[in-house]
């Protein structure tokens, strides 16, 4: 009697896709699941499963050419499962991503709210406005006419130069310091320059409190020295950070 061998169900060529296979193997570090074939190569269960099991022989074997069977053995027929699909779900405040593995993973995005800063900055803005300029005034900063000759009726209170420069700077100064986005040097220099302007801030209010307490009219020479080598300390630092920051781009 002559028995006759069936033929695979599923006849292919392996050799075409056991280079990619190796590749998604080497790039893994492991041998690959037969669902990451699948979705990888595009292919379905039974070729997965025959890649799968070659790999796994030149694992064993050590050898880097592995025999394949170009007519394997005849694999269940399994329905490919449909690829995974994970939805994007967009809430104002959230996005469901999907993780690079394939698996769905979750990444949070909030958006941060900006008004309670506001609130929070007006009435100190409004404190540190009124605080400078009297202490300005106390110092002989005062209306000045920037444009003799020019334009007569034009003029100007030299004193809200100090709020401006100081407390500007130092915001740009958090700024820089506090992002991470400037090179070493530029957030080394922002972070001192920041904290050294706060501070001098901080000081700059309780002189004038302290003077406008005690009813004086004219403020020591000491403060009145500090206070007017400030437009020009400003100007150094702000121009030395922004340096610090263009010099590393260029």
């Amino acid at each position: 009697m002559t028995t006759t061998t069936a033929s695979s169900a599923y006849p292919f060529d392996l050799s075409a896709l056991l280079p990619r296979a190796r590749q998604i193997a080497d790039a893994l570090g492991e041998t690959p699941s037969r669902n990451r074939l699948m979705k990888e190569l595009k292919v379905g269960a039974p070729k997965a499963t025959a890649l799968r099991e070659a790999l796994q022989a030149v694992e064993f074997s050590g050898s880097t050419d592995a025999v394949v069977d170009p007519e394997p053995a005849p694999v269940d027929a399994e329905p490919a499962p449909a690829a995974e699909v994970v939805p994007v779900i967009e809430a104002p405040e959230a996005t469901l991503q999907a993780t690079g593995d394939g698996h769905p993973g979750t990444t949070v995005t909030r958006k941060s709210r900006s008004w309670p800063v506001m609130l929070l900055a007006l009435p100190a803005f409004v404190a540190i406005w009124s605080g400078w300029v009297g202490l300005g005034e106390l110092t002989g900063f005062g209306v000045v006419h920037p444009l003799p000759g020019i334009w007569d009726d034009l003029a100007l209170n030299t004193a809200i130069t100090l709020p401006i420069g100081v407390e500007t700077y130092a915001a740009y100064a958090l700024a820089v310091w506090l992002t991470g986005t400037a090179p070493a040097a530029a957030r080394s220099f922002a972070r001192w320059s920041a904290i050294g302007s706060l501070i001098f801030g901080g000081l700059g209010q309780v002189a004038y409190h302290l003077l406008t307490a005690a009813g004086v009219t004219h403020a020591p020479w000491q403060i009145t020295t500090a206070v007017a080598c400030l437009p020009v300390a400003v100007l150094g630092m702000g121009a030395a950070l922004a340096h610090l920051i263009h010099a590393h781009r260029e």
